[in-house]
């Protein structure tokens, strides 16, 4: 046998002893073994690390702050909480689609708006009472499915598509808005959206009936259900005949509506139509679903778990300011758990991730 001959015959796997096949079938057993361990850990971070996060931001707060942990202060994080969760459910489709959504405070200030000029108000004659709620609702949605149409048909990216929106939606909230600010004057309306029921504003069972509604759409419908797959494996989702684009536009068309609803309860509550009332918003419902375990990436996470999120949030900003620690700090401080929290969840799943953008 030739010199040149050997080496040809290893490459190929020719000579091979049982042994070393034998080890090597224990390494890549072992391998895979290792794969299914991390990806269980990671499973059970997104699942309780949020929970687990709460409690301790909970305890911190009860122990460094007198008036964290009484009654009051409590439904007073739940009553801030409800504009966040509901905007949150709807944000929720579409990060669960892998996509990203920019337009929640363009399309809030249009249908804060909208809602502030067809109830009883100082601008004009409009009384349509809490028949308003009908078309702003339908403004959101047709916003949020004008996203979801140009990203499928047009395949421009959810990032550029959502971030133009926005500005749609604030160019037409500015124009509605002329420089003149109208006042709700429909009392029974504001007093129904600011009264309490059992101790709990109205705002606060809207929101619960809203996440309950956000739930039941995930688990129990196919938008739900698909909209989890198609974040996970898009591919193989439209092989199997689904209509990919159908759920995408009608993922981004529920946010939209989801976002509308918030934008009801937010001009209600304020007692005035303006077109800043939803700075800042978005960031706080990203920050929300990711801190909670819906991940950007898609695939991962949904609404309860977003929830959770929503009330890390506002249990932090709430503690913070009874420590009467500095708005500007508080922010830092959000963004740090951000990207903390997206660590710490796609870290045990980094094998999975074989490509970040």
């Amino acid at each position: 046998m030739s010199i040149d001959a050997r080496p040809a015959m290893r490459s190929t796997g020719v000579g091979t002893s049982p042994r070393r096949l034998g080890i090597f079938a224990r390494r890549r057993t072992a391998n895979a073994s290792a794969v299914r361990a991390r990806a269980t850990a990671g499973e059970r971070v997104l699942k309780w690390g949020p929970l687990a996060a709460l409690a301790l931001l909970c305890m911190f707060f009860a122990w460094r702050a007198e008036r964290f942990a009484t009654v009051d202060n409590l439904k007073n994080v739940l009553d801030q909480s409800a504009v966040l969760s509901i905007a949150t459910v709807g944000i929720t489709f579409v990060l669960l689609l892998g996509a990203i959504d920019l337009s929640m405070e363009g399309i809030m200030s249009a249908c804060v708006m909208v809602g502030a000029l067809l109830v009883m108000n100082s601008r004009n004659a409009n009384d349509w009472g809490l028949f308003a709620v009908i078309p702003v609702v339908l403004v959101g949605a047709a916003f949020g499915l004008a996203n979801g149409l140009i990203t499928t048909r047009l395949k421009v990216p959810s990032f550029m598509t959502t971030v133009g929106m926005s500005a749609v939606g604030l160019g037409v909230a500015q124009l509605l808005f002329d420089g003149d600010q109208p006042r709700v004057l429909d009392r029974p309306l504001r007093a129904w959206a600011i009264g309490r029921v059992f101790g709990f504003t109205r705002a606060t069972l809207v929101a619960v009936v809203c996440i309950a509604i956000g739930v039941v759409i995930q688990r129990h419908t196919r938008l739900g259900r698909y909209a989890t797959a198609i974040g996970s494996a898009e591919d193989i989702v439209a092989l199997s005949g689904v209509n990919v684009r159908r759920y995408k536009a009608l993922a981004f068309a529920l946010a939209g509506a989801f976002y509308s609803i918030a934008a009801v309860l937010l001009f209600l509550k304020q007692g005035t139509g303006n077109d800043e009332l939803a700075v800042n918003v978005n960031f706080a419902a990203i920050t929300a679903a990711v801190v909670g375990g819906t991940l950007l990436s898609g695939g991962q996470g949904g609404v309860l778990q977003s929830i959770v999120g929503v009330l890390i949030v506002k249990v932090l900003e709430n503690g913070l300011l009874l420590l009467d620690v500095q708005p500007a700090l508080q922010r830092a401080v959000q963004g740090v758990i951000v990207v903390g929290a997206v660590v710490a969840a796609t870290w045990p799943l980094r094998h999975r991730l074989r490509v970040v953008k």
